[in-house]
């Protein structure tokens, strides 16, 4: 059984008490995953209820040696981008960044690639796995603005533009910005092609396969490193990329509170752990700081 809206409230609440005498008067790193955005609309892979619906996202090695894996990849972020980018941050997004602006956090380390962060106000922030807002030639290195990109697709694909716009079965948006689509609609995609050099594109993000680049790995162990407590919002901590600057933190006896829908990987080494919803545990928690 779901608990209703007042004890969710009423666990935020006092997730946010014991949440603040934690951390009031320390210097905060902040860890956030896709659990911060699905009041945004934008699922998750791990959360709860995720699991009938979960799908495995195409992998580096699939992207990069197949031209129907890149195709079907592209004809399904075509259909699922105008959803994906028209999200807005949420109560959590806004209250990291008032939190940022006080003074009482640092910038925002995220395992999202959906840029809601910076939309609510967030500055400096370290995206672990890149944005969707972005592409890149494979080839010649060039980035481009995935709204530009998004053009192209849609002129070279207008059957499904129109399937995007009036098929049912061209309707659930997945944590990636891409929809799941029939066979039938994926025949004779078109994809789109370096501006520079007619290159393959990718979207600028870290594809499962393929490793976060160094130098951000050591910006952002830079920045748990610095401060006395981590908070971790909305992640379950499944993946490494995440994982292992909980693991740091603890390591250096730093303070670790976890605000996450369900169990996670980092439990364990969490002085504080809420099971609430992120945007309200994080507008109490910004009234108390």
């Amino acid at each position: 059984m779901q608990p209703s809206d007042a004890a969710l409230a009423a666990r935020a609440h006092a997730g946010a008490d014991a949440l603040a005498l934690a951390l009031r008067g320390r210097t905060i790193a902040v860890l956030t995953g896709a659990g911060i955005s699905t009041e945004s609309g934008i699922p998750d892979y791990r959360g709860p209820g995720t699991t009938a619906r979960a799908r495995n996202p195409i992998r580096f090695a699939e992207y990069a040696a197949s031209e129907s894996g890149r195709a079907r990849y592209w004809a399904r972020a075509m259909v699922g981008w105008p959803r994906f980018c028209a999200a807005e941050p949420n109560a959590g997004h806004h209250a990291l960044a008032q939190l940022q602006r006080r003074g009482c956090t640092g910038a925002p380390i995220t395992q999202n690639v959906d840029a809601l962060h910076q939309a609510a106000g967030s500055t400096d922030v370290i995206e672990l796995h890149g944005t969707l807002h972005r592409v890149r030639c494979l080839d010649c290195g060039a980035l481009e603005s995935r709204h530009d990109v998004q053009a192209r697709l849609v002129a070279h694909n207008p059957a499904l533009e129109h399937a995007r716009r009036f098929d049912p079965e061209a309707r659930e948006v997945r944590p990636d910005g891409d929809v799941e689509l029939p066979a039938r609609l994926l025949a004779d995609f078109v994809v789109a092609a370096c501006l520079r050099c007619g290159g393959t594109l990718k979207p600028d993000v870290v594809f499962f396969g393929e490793s976060v680049p160094a130098e951000v790995v050591a910006d952002a162990y830079a920045r748990v490193e610095a401060a006395e407590a981590l908070l971790v919002v909305g992640s379950s901590l499944a993946v490494f990329s995440g994982y292992r600057f909980v693991r740091r933190a603890h390591e250096l006896g730093r303070t670790v509170a976890i605000v996450n829908l369900g169990p996670g990987r980092g439990d364990a080494y969490a002085s504080v752990r809420v099971d609430a919803p992120a945007g309200a545990v994080l507008t109490a928690l910004a009234e108390r700081l």
